[in-house]
């Protein structure tokens, strides 16, 4: 089998698994995009979204505005000719020498540090973070202090040491999110994210 029909087809197992959902169309293309990465069907129960959030991507997308990652697994899950056509790009800042040493300085970690180092670039782009609560809680801090603008938060750390807390918090904050309830997650499901808004941003196109 060719590798789009092996997804064709892994798209059609998981419809039949999932059952009778509600999720409308274009949600649904994001929870099934996070089972096809996972194999894990929890995510139809613990997935959450703001009511802006596919909008707000979607536009963020469209108009050529950044994607930001809290890690490189998840820049390089993102699929790059598909975003070419939308005239974006996606930067990762964890691997920059001054933020190394920013964190080092400040004994806080690289994930905090890089939120600090993106403000200006994530202005109305895209935040995705899929391995540290340490961005998430930072990037919640800023924007509620009125200092960070991203038009869409993607937050879907993994771990046991706050990444429930976390997106809890980014739950309460109202501000165009999507995440999930508990400690899954991932880069690789962060990333399957963005793609599913990818592939919705170039169907309105």
């Amino acid at each position: 089998m060719k590798p789009n029909e092996i997804e064709a087809l892994s798209f059609k197992i998981i419809d039949k698994e999932a059952g009778t959902h509600n999720f409308p169309s274009d949600k649904w293309s994001i929870v099934q995009r996070m089972i096809h990465t996972s194999a894990d069907f929890e995510y139809i129960k613990s997935i959450c979204f703001h009511k802006d959030a596919i909008s707000c991507g979607i536009n963020a997308l469209r108009n050529g505005k950044i994607i930001i990652t809290d890690t490189n697994m998840a820049k390089a899950g993102i699929r790059k000719s598909d975003l070419d056509r939308l005239g974006s790009q996606v930067k990762c800042f964890m691997k920059d020498p001054q933020i190394k040493q920013i964190a080092l300085k400040n004994k806080i970690t690289r994930a905090k540090a890089a939120v600090d180092a993106a403000i200006t670039d994530m202005r109305d782009g895209i935040y995705v973070i899929g391995n540290a609560p340490t961005a998430l809680l930072r990037l919640i801090e800023l924007v509620k202090a009125k200092k960070a603008k991203p038009a869409l938060i993607i937050g879907l750390p993994v771990g046991f040491v706050n990444a429930a807390e976390s997106k809890a918090a980014l739950i309460e904050l109202d501000y165009p999110y999507i995440s999930n309830i508990g400690r899954k997650g991932g880069s690789n499901i962060a990333a399957s994210v963005v793609n599913a808004l990818i592939k919705l941003a170039l169907l309105k196109n």
